[in-house]
């Protein structure tokens, strides 16, 4: 007498955004987003909790604030040096910071080849707010410089505000032309 088939067990609930990626590889989005910005875990594959970028800081990060979401940055490669509350914080590989939603502050690469570093946001957001800027194209720079404006028009559905007072007790005026 064959004995009875089990009964198939259905994959535990989120187990189908259960994902790899070998080094170097990318998460596919709606905008293609340049050389050294990939994103490792999307807002959509966390149900909305986080987002996950490696970034390569070629270019400054102005002071600006995110409203809602806590980022989160760990060196992996070179220096970059954070600006937070007034002071400048140098980070080394294997160092980290934790910039809380509500606290303006700004990234700067200090090395070079420039900083790598992964970049985490929860909650998620962060992805969607580059492939948005990235889909602007060139009209959110200024004179080689970020244009606030531009930036504050698309950072806005993301909870980011660029242009703001980083603890240095003044604010970043958008560049004159």
């Amino acid at each position: 007498m064959p004995l009875p088939r089990p009964t198939p067990t259905p994959l535990p609930q989120g187990r189908e955004r259960f994902l790899v990626l070998q080094p170097g590889e990318r998460r596919p989005g709606r905008v293609p987003l340049p050389p050294g910005l990939d994103v490792k875990a999307r807002t959509a594959d966390t149900e909305g909790r986080l987002a996950i970028l490696e970034n390569r800081l070629d270019i400054d990060i102005p002071p600006h604030i995110h409203h809602h979401a806590d980022e989160f940055v760990y060196v992996l490669e070179g220096e970059l040096e954070a600006d937070i509350d007034g002071l400048t914080h140098r980070l080394t590989p294997g160092m980290c910071v934790l910039l809380p939603h509500g606290v303006p502050h700004a990234l700067r690469n200090a090395s070079q080849p420039p900083a790598r570093c992964l970049q985490i946001s929860s909650p998620g957001g962060w992805d969607e707010f580059m492939e948005d800027m990235f889909e602007a194209g060139p009209v959110v720079m200024k004179d080689r410089h970020p244009d606030h404006d531009r930036l504050n028009e698309i950072g806005a559905k993301h909870g980011m505000q660029y242009g703001i007072d980083n603890g240095t007790g003044h604010t970043t005026p958008p560049p004159s032309a």
